[in-house]
């Protein structure tokens, strides 16, 4: 994952509520199946571990977000769990087909949570976070950011 892409990610993740969470979460372990695909066919086999263990590190968070009381909990469960099998046998048997079949059922769950995020009229998460502006500004075509409330009581309110 590049440098500009984790910064996106942090960005979103401190002005997102629960359920934007989940598709950041679906979005990162997308991009990392991308990345052991990449990994896998330029035979680079560290960045093809790494790239599984960080998508297994996304299917973990996502396994231990859900709360199995209510439906479809259960069904989601069995899901990663599906997936975490297929990222076992990719890792084991050194192949590439197991990332389509994972993206096949986690592409459908990213875009049904991302509708319903956008029902979602809950406040961010992360209370008391920095406030970002970005605007086109002091420069053709650049990008600039300017934090607000730089004050050192920042980050999520206990």
């Amino acid at each position: 994952m590049t440098k500009e892409c984790k910064q996106q990610f942090t960005l979103r993740i401190s002005q997102a509520n629960s359920t934007e969470l989940v598709v950041i979460l679906y979005e990162m372990l997308l991009i990392y199946l991308d990345e052991g695909e990449e990994a896998f066919r330029g035979g680079d086999r560290t960045a093809f571990r790494e790239a599984i263990r960080k998508a297994r590190g996304c299917l973990n968070e996502l396994m231990n977000s859900l709360n199995l009381e209510y439906e479809p909990a259960p069904a989601l469960l069995q899901l990663y769990l599906f997936c975490i099998r297929r990222l076992a046998v990719c890792e084991v048997r050194r192949e590439d087909k197991c990332f389509a079949e994972i993206r096949k059922v986690i592409q459908p769950l990213r875009d049904a949570y991302a509708e319903v995020a956008k029902q979602n009229d809950q406040g961010p998460v992360m209370g008391n976070s920095q406030t970002v502006y970005a605007g086109l500004t002091y420069g053709r075509n650049t990008l600039t950011e300017n934090m607000a409330d730089q004050s050192a009581n920042r980050g999520m309110l206990v």
